[in-house]
């Protein structure tokens, strides 16, 4: 048996989570998570995970799973992601993927290409060159072996001109020639992928009033856990999108009202970063301009008129 593969792509507070839970009970499907926070287990109030309810209504996957103390990669996501599909593949269970990391999406639709890594002497080598030779000759002589990379690379790039000439000193091979090889990529035309691309102000509104919701819920001793483990700030989960202004605010450097201030502003601008993607590198993808959840419901159903649930599975709700 095959399944069918759902995409469901948009910023924080778009509704994509609501859009991808009532698909999967439709269908009988299961969710993955394309959330790079959401994957962590140690702050499900403050990125908006999917609560209790929504976890016990259809199984979830990479959602919640990892600790803090780990720093996942699209690579690593990306793995975990194509075993869970080849799995309920093997079931014939449909599948929803479902997060606002455009990254994760984009591993999965188009594979990640190979990255080798390098001896710490050729790494060495290559900045120690760059201090010798300065950047334009340094360049010049990038140029000569992988000119697509010199081209590419913006003036004052210094770590990665540095990286694509250690690849090619340690490997022989230019960085381009790797980059140009992907792996893990779904097939063409075994996915239908689709963008929810709300009104910013709407959006913005919706994303205000959650992160004051989230205080309120519980955020302030997600936080006040998270600092109490001292783990390493650059750690993915201690860059979780208003997670800074709550510290400040439980180490007295900011008042309660000033953080969430920070944290709401933190999320918009992080929306903005989210739409950027969402408009540059998927722009092929349909895309549903409602907030409301009726009306995403039936801009999805106009965008999937064939979609009907498999004898067996999910509900008969077709509105």
């Amino acid at each position: 048996m095959t399944s069918r593969i759902w995409l469901i792509a948009g910023p924080t507070a778009s509704g994509k989570s609501a859009l991808a839970l009532r698909l999967a009970r439709k269908v009988g499907a299961e969710i993955i998570g394309a959330d790079a926070l959401q994957i962590y287990r140690d702050l499900p109030v403050l990125t908006a995970s999917p609560g209790p309810d929504d976890l016990a209504a259809v199984r979830h996957h990479l959602v919640g799973t990892v600790d803090a103390g780990q720093a996942w990669s699209a690579g690593r996501w990306l793995e975990a992601a194509r075993e869970v599909i080849d799995t309920l593949g093997r079931r014939g269970t449909d599948v929803v993927v479902a997060g606002g990391t455009g990254l994760y999406f984009e591993a999965l639709v188009r594979g990640l290409a190979t990255a080798p890594a390098v001896s710490a002497d050729a790494r060495a080598r290559a900045a120690a060159e760059f201090e010798a030779l300065g950047e334009l000759a340094f360049r010049e002589r990038l140029a000569e072996v992988d000119p697509a990379a010199a081209a590419r690379i913006l003036p004052g790039d210094r770590q990665r001109l540095c990286r694509a000439w250690e690849v090619f000193a340690d490997t022989g091979r230019s960085l381009s020639d790797w980059q140009a090889e992907t792996q893990g990529g779904l097939p063409a035309g075994g996915w239908r992928g689709v963008r929810l691309m709300p009104p910013r102000e709407e959006l913005y509104r919706r994303c205000d009033a959650r992160f004051a919701a989230m205080v309120r819920a519980g955020a302030l001793e997600e936080a006040r856990r998270l600092a109490a483990r001292g783990l390493d700030p650059a750690l993915p989960a201690c860059k979780a999108v208003g997670l800074r202004p709550l510290l400040a605010f439980l180490d007295g450097r900011m008042t309660l009202e000033e953080a969430i201030a920070a944290g709401q502003r933190a999320t918009r601008n992080y929306v903005k970063r989210q739409e950027v993607w969402l408009r540059g590198r998927m722009a092929s993808w349909p895309a549903i301009t409602d907030i409301d959840p009726e009306d995403q419901w039936r801009s999805f159903l106009a965008l999937n008129p064939d979609l009907t649930a498999r004898k067996g599975h999910g509900s008969s709700d077709d509105t």
